[in-house]
């Protein structure tokens, strides 16, 4: 079963004009992709748009793995598995922050590369705000994290939450 690629919950965003830079952001956008610094970046994320009376668009990204062409139909089954059941997981947990906190939330589930689809994202949202876990993987520090990457394309202010 395909879920949708956007879901909304919570209470319908104030339509207010479009306008950067005006008295805090309107709308934050996150990226999750199931670890601990993306979940405590959606936290963060969702505690900023309450308080502002923001929208919050929560961004889960699955990248395909880099050997993902050469994988057995088992494997490659078993791999979408777990995507579909971790989108599960923050769709529902979502919902639930969304009906909790009165908090307009918007819930995108994308495949591919997690900073082209970020940008694609908050390009289309107009989000005023990105906000992003930091890499917890080693290799990151050499060739350069999605936090870095969205930081040097300068087209909005990042948060990166270790």
């Amino acid at each position: 079963m395909d879920a949708p690629e956007r879901e909304r919950y919570g209470p319908e965003a104030r339509p207010l004009p479009f306008e950067r830079g005006t008295d805090g952001p309107r709308v934050v956008l996150v990226g999750v992709d199931g670890s601990r610094t993306s979940l405590r970046a959606a936290s963060y994320a969702a505690g900023l748009a309450r308080r502002q009376g923001s929208g919050l668009v929560v961004v889960f990204v699955s990248s395909p793995a880099p050997y993902a062409g050469i994988m057995s139909g088992v494997v490659a089954g078993a791999v979408q598995q777990t995507h579909d059941e971790l989108a599960a997981e923050l769709r529902e947990e979502c919902r639930r922050g969304a009906e909790e906190l009165g908090l307009p939330v918007t819930f995108l589930c994308r495949r591919g590369d997690a900073y082209a689809e970020l940008c694609k994202a908050a390009d289309e949202h107009r989000a005023d705000l990105v906000v992003v876990g930091s890499s917890e993987q080693a290799g990151h520090k050499l060739v350069g994290s999605v936090a870095t990457r969205l930081v040097r394309t300068g087209r909005w202010p990042v948060v990166v939450v270790p």
